[in-house]
């Protein structure tokens, strides 16, 4: 179902009573959609990584929002104690969570493990997520009014299959060995999509009206993205291939950014849908609604999911209250 229209950021309406946290803020995806939420008024939280990038990214913000209420606190996904920090930071300085985007996220790097011993993708673009949004939970069911997790996802989850032996912490070389970088990506991004809707459900099965669970997916957007994993493993040749499709297929991404920006801020969004470009081969074009994988409304994987993600990060969902 396309959004009425051409949707554009011209439709986000006043956002001035909004306080919204975009992680991975400071390029990309990110930094366009913090720069739109911030151009319509929201108090946007930059949640970066790198906080003099974040502050750099909140300097040029301001030069087309000068009035904006823009904050940087770090948050390295690939750590929990630092995504407990944020959460922490966020509690004392804000009293109001009205949108939590889950944009960052890395692609197709080499084998690496984050500081808790988790598979990088996995661990970054998954677990960081759902353990984030765990400790920011009370400050979404406690916002007066609608409140939104938008979470973004790929088109490449198509590709995704939820090995449950492989996303425990790795405890020795086979696995890095075995390692294929793109079956990593696409399982990652099939793990967002099952965590948004399961959380839907989960909300609405004990009686959370307020908060909304969406997923959605950028298409093909020319960001830094596609070329982290080639510089990370040294492949010039890929890095140049990655730069080339980038120019000949790849939507600029500020438009990539829309389907997110639509999740997050449109009328007509229910809980559970996925979002993406209405174009070409859903890699560019206006947002509308689509459908995800078959794999992706599979309730006892996305069950099951939920519990090694539990498990595995810490951190509990409370909801058992409601």
């Amino acid at each position: 179902m396309t959004a009425n229209g051409d949707w554009t950021t011209e439709r986000m309406g006043d956002l001035s009573d909004r306080t919204v946290v975009v992680t991975g803020a400071n390029s990309g995806l990110g930094f366009e959609a913090a720069k739109a939420f911030a151009t319509h008024g929201a108090d946007v939280v930059l949640a970066c990584r790198n906080v003099e990038r974040g502050v750099d990214a909140g300097e040029r913000i301001r030069e087309v929002a000068p009035d904006t209420r823009l904050t940087v606190i770090e948050l390295d996904l690939a750590d929990l104690a630092s995504i407990r920090a944020f959460a922490t930071s966020f509690a004392d300085t804000h009293d109001e969570l009205h949108v939590l985007c889950n944009n960052a996220g890395v692609m197709a790097v080499p084998y690496g493990e984050t500081a808790d011993g988790f598979e990088t993708q996995f661990g970054v673009n998954h677990l960081g997520h759902f353990a984030l949004t765990g400790l920011l939970l009370d400050e979404l069911r406690d916002t007066e009014g609608e409140t939104r997790v938008v979470t973004q996802s790929s088109a490449l989850h198509e590709n995704g299959e939820i090995d449950f032996d492989s996303v425990a912490r790795s405890a020795d070389r086979q696995r890095e060995e075995s390692y294929d970088k793109w079956d990593a990506y696409g399982q990652s991004k099939l793990a967002n999509v099952l965590f948004a809707y399961e959380l839907q459900r989960r909300l609405r099965a004990t009686g959370v009206e307020s908060v909304s669970s969406v997923a959605c997916h950028p298409g093909y957007a020319d960001t830094n993205l596609q070329k982290r994993g080639p510089e990370q493993a040294g492949s010039t040749l890929r890095l140049l291939g990655m730069k080339a499709a980038n120019a000949v297929i790849g939507q600029d991404a500020a438009t990539g950014a829309l389907p997110l920006l639509y999740a997050a801020t449109a009328d007509d969004i229910d809980g559970g849908e996925y979002v993406g470009p209405g174009g070409f081969g859903t890699i560019r074009g206006q947002p509308e609604i689509q459908r995800s994988s078959e794999r992706s409304y599979d309730e006892t994987t996305a069950g099951r999911l939920w519990d090694v993600s539990e498990n595995l990060t810490g951190v509990q969902y409370d909801l058992s209250s409601n």
